[in-house]
């Protein structure tokens, strides 16, 4: 773990010196600064842990400092320390935020013990941020905008709103990682179904002997491991939406039945004889050649055209380089509070360079090359950052190059490969992990266990 990075703020170099000192034994990394106009411009620039703030100093002293942090940086601890200390001095300070306050000259075991509880609160702070973000982003994920001002996305920010409050199917088009299901989601968002359910199923995801019994159920005893009666997506859909990702991979046996259901706003289980009606919205999105299939005999042309009544396209993320800006920035902010750490910026040249990739994983893969440019670039996101951990996955190469100057050890470095191997096989085949474990030559469940043991998610 990296040390914590506290700066001493005191205008006597003989104390700064001494606690530096201390501190640096007790396993802190240290830095001083000498007067509180220098303290808030350390403060301003940089990433600090806990800040160890003198009252008394020329310039601006530390009353006042203290009260431009609490603003700017309400969660960085501040504790005060004084040789001129009283309860006034000490009240005053815990009212505008300081955590604690210390008389010199301080007892070093209190010192540190009062340092220590500020770190944990932090960390404690950070750790109840980052989960709150995420039971937000669980509840309200419909919620995430399409980010974007270009042509291509203001049109389909226009469909949707014209489309959502109708009961019309819609068709959802384009590369994987484009953000189909995200307009899925907008589009039950704002229709009257809002406070229905939204059930997305992945047909690319489910075996084709299997998928028949996910979407409609079955009875009892109907096939064998059919222990009891299972509710099918379609019924748990019933008064919502029923988001069919990937429909170009569902089998032809499969998309007979569907027909039947959007035709009749029935379905029945497998096993049964009973046909239940559901009143279903249906959303379907695909990745694949439709019209293609459609002559090669893998997809009903029937189908087709009751599923596209509307037809939305989203394009991909090279051919609108101009949102890649704004979608940067948003995820900054968004990962930045997932992870736990101090939002960064991105340098103007950086976020142009961005532009200029390729991006075959789209929108899912910038999400990825931004929290990774967060947790191991400085400050600020730099052209070098974006050089050393982007570009090299451009070409085998460079990436084996990029990845050896981030590692010593040898199991971390394979680790780390096969880590970003599979986040890549994953991408290709848009999440498909049966097919990917079929295409690098591993059982499905091998697999899964690595996806677990990388923290890999979508």
């Amino acid at each position: 773990m990296a040390k914590p990075r506290i700066l001493i703020v005191d205008d006597e170099s003989s104390i700064r010196r001494t606690l530096k000192e201390i501190l640096e034994y007790e396993d802190f990394q240290v830095d001083e600064a000498e007067d509180g106009e220098e303290a808030l411009r350390r403060i301003r620039g940089e990433s600090w842990d806990l800040v160890l703030l003198d009252v008394k100093m020329p310039k601006r002293d530390g009353m006042e400092v203290l009260a431009e942090v609490a603003v700017e940086f309400p969660e960085l601890p501040v504790v005060m320390i004084s040789g001129h200390g009283n309860i006034e001095t000490a009240v005053e300070s815990t009212k505008l935020g300081a955590f604690d306050f210390v008389e010199k000259p301080p007892d070093l075991n209190r010192l540190l013990l009062t340092l220590r509880n500020a770190l944990d609160r932090k960390q404690l702070e950070t750790q109840n941020r980052r989960m709150r973000q995420q039971i937000v982003e669980r509840h309200e994920g419909d919620l995430t905008p399409i980010l974007g001002d270009s042509p291509a996305i203001s049109r389909i920010k226009e469909t949707i709103d014209r489309v959502a409050p109708t009961e019309a199917r819609v068709l959802v088009t384009g590369e994987a990682g484009t953000g189909k299901e995200l307009v899925a989601k907008w589009i039950h968002h704002k229709s009257a179904r809002q406070a229905g359910p939204l059930v997305e199923v992945n047909c690319a995801a489910i075996p084709s002997e299997l998928i028949e019994s996910e979407l409609f159920g079955h009875e009892k005893g109907s096939f064998t491991g059919a222990t009891k009666q299972r509710i099918g997506k379609f019924e748990q859909a019933d008064g919502g939406t029923l988001f069919l990702d990937e429909i170009g991979d569902m089998s032809l046996a499969a998309q007979a039945k569907v027909l039947r259901a959007l035709q009749e706003n029935e379905i029945t289980r497998v096993g049964g004889d009973r046909s239940i009606p559901v009143n279903v919205r249906v959303i379907a999105a695909t990745n694949k050649d439709l019209l293609g299939r459609i002559a090669e005999n893998e997809f009903r042309e029937d189908l087709y055209h009751r599923l596209s009544v509307i037809l939305v396209h989203v394009p991909p993320l090279r051919e609108r380089r101009d949102d890649v800006p704004t979608i940067a920035m948003h995820f900054v902010d968004r990962l930045a509070r997932r992870n736990g750490i101090e939002t960064k910026s991105i340098d103007p040249q950086a976020l142009e360079k961005l532009k200029t990739l390729e991006w075959r994983g789209n929108v899912r893969e910038l999400h990825n090359v931004i929290e990774r440019l967060l947790i191991l670039s400085g400050e600020t996101v730099t052209t070098e950052d974006v050089s050393r951990y982007v570009e090299p996955r451009a070409t085998g190469a460079s990436a084996l190059e990029g990845l050896l100057q981030q590692y010593d050890q040898f199991a971390e470095f394979r680790d780390e490969a096969e880590k970003v191997f599979i986040q890549r096989k994953l991408d290709e085949f848009d999440w498909n992990v049966s097919k990917t474990a079929e295409a690098i030559g591993i059982q499905r469940s091998h697999l899964y266990n690595k996806m677990n043991k990388y923290g890999i998610e979508r």
